[in-house]
């Protein structure tokens, strides 16, 4: 396969980027400041994606947009986030239909936020939307590829819950902490946090390449866990002690209320239907089997 990627340099993108190489199909990286062979500058804010330097691409997957913890939230960054995921989903999606040679598929990012601040109920696919910011933002950015399904392509949307990987994102912020013996569970730690292993995010996406699946897709391992339980997973597993709460108040004064109340105090109960009624197999279905794997212990 010929695979264009938006989002490329980051942490889902670089990773299935290598992937797709080494199993020896080709990919077109696609970003603001992409330079050199095999790569492909675009500006969402500008409406500028060139559909001839697309020609002869097989699918296309979508991870680029604006960070969710990249900044505290203000009604200015809440409207980049919108705005990035919005109008780059439209860009892509409007091109691809555009194209007199479609691609046969497009994984479009999203994320559990769709699903909002659930409690201990479990959720799939099926699930209606939830109530918030994130849900909204979740529900705009899904709508923002129509065209593309309008076109006759078939398209995924990838709900990503916590990716665990060392070199980035959530794990990658908690394990200094985590090392130094004084990372502990957050609030009262029952909110359950649905999360997935770096290996599983990019073998779910090939699969999703390879395999007839279209709609939303909650990428997800198949056990949720509480954050006490991920608290304590994750202390084992580096050997180190986790009996002392993270300070609401820090969390608070680092990130501002609402962000951290939406990233690190909601509960979402997510499970992998689609995906596992597809036939995929995960490789670190259990907390500990993930942690491990990848902090090579």
């Amino acid at each position: 396969m010929h695979v264009a990627i938006t989002g490329a340099s980051g942490l889902i993108g670089s990773a299935l980027v290598k992937a797709l190489e080494a199993q020896g199909h080709t990919t077109l990286r696609i970003g603001r400041s992409a330079t050199g062979e095999g790569s492909l500058r675009w500006d969402p804010a500008a409406g500028v994606l060139d559909s001839d330097a697309l020609e002869g691409i097989d699918a296309m997957v979508h991870l680029a947009g604006e960070g969710i913890a990249t900044n505290r939230w203000s009604d200015e960054q809440k409207g980049r986030m919108l705005d990035s995921r919005v109008d780059g989903t439209t860009l892509v999606a409007t091109t691809l239909a555009s194209m007199s040679k479609k691609p046969s598929v497009l994984i479009s990012g999203s994320a559990i936020g769709f699903y909002g601040d659930r409690g201990q109920t479990a959720l799939d696919e099926t699930s209606a939307r939830g109530e918030g910011f994130l849900s909204d933002l979740c529900v705009a950015w899904e709508a923002a590829a129509q065209p593309a399904v309008d076109a006759g392509i078939r398209v995924a949307f990838a709900r990503t819950g916590v990716v665990l990987s060392q070199t980035g994102g959530a794990l990658g912020e908690m394990l200094p902490f985590f090392k130094l013996g004084i990372g502990g569970r957050i609030g009262n730690g029952k909110q359950q946090m649905s999360w997935i292993s770096i290996t599983d995010m990019v073998d779910g996406l090939i699969y999703l390449l390879n395999n007839d699946i279209s709609g939303p897709v909650n990428f997800t391992a198949p056990n949720p866990v509480s954050n006490s339980e991920f608290t304590k997973s994750l202390g084992r597993t580096l050997g180190r002690p986790t009996i002392l709460p993270t300070p609401t108040p820090a969390l608070y004064l680092k990130l501002g209320k609402e962000l951290a109340q939406a990233l690190l105090f909601s509960s979402a109960k997510i499970t992998p239907t689609v995906l596992e009624a597809a036939g995929y197999t995960f490789t670190h279905p259990t907390i500990d089997e993930a942690l491990a794997a990848e902090l090579g212990r």
